[in-house]
């Protein structure tokens, strides 16, 4: 049991590094407490405005234990999360990542909230942000953005 926390060590400092790979959502995956998750489907639809923008990704877990998703960085600017029910939107300190399951980050639902851009976002670039977790270590995801009408389709259904 003594080179489980190496192994767990080295797994994560390798998602950490595969975390940053691509420019198309690429999957990263972050193992700890028994929650083992993954980021993929990550994109910000171009903003139509200089200093807001807002940024959607799927966080899945495969693991048997839930985790919570605590707060969100990037250098591009502020970041907060918020979610939509009932077609009002509120910003939320942490929402869970359920065990076997997947937190959705979608259109009209679940979302970054990116405020006080430092640059205007432009179709190409990519934003890294950090998802810091309750349980599971922080995980670095690159947003590419995309144009402002584009819709996945892959990674933000309910399945």
């Amino acid at each position: 049991m003594r080179g489980r926390p190496t192994l767990a060590a080295v797994t994560m400092t390798g998602a950490l590094a595969l975390a940053g790979c691509g420019d198309s959502g690429s999957d990263s995956d972050s193992s700890a407490a028994g929650a083992e998750l993954s980021v993929g489907a990550a994109y910000i639809p171009q903003p139509v405005s200089d200093s807001m923008a807002a940024g959607f990704l799927t966080i899945t877990n495969k693991g048997d234990a839930e985790d919570e998703l605590t707060s969100v960085t990037s250098e591009a600017g502020d970041v907060t999360v918020h979610e939509t029910v009932d077609g009002t939107m509120k910003e939320v300190d942490r929402l869970p990542v359920p065990a076997h399951g997947r937190l959705v980050f979608k259109s009209g639902g679940n979302h970054l909230m990116f405020e006080k851009l430092k640059q205007r976002l432009k179709q190409g670039q990519t934003v890294s942000v950090e998802l810091r977790f309750a349980r599971s270590g922080p995980v670095t995801v690159k947003l590419p953005v995309k144009a402002a009408t584009y819709q996945p389709t892959t990674g933000h259904s309910g399945h």
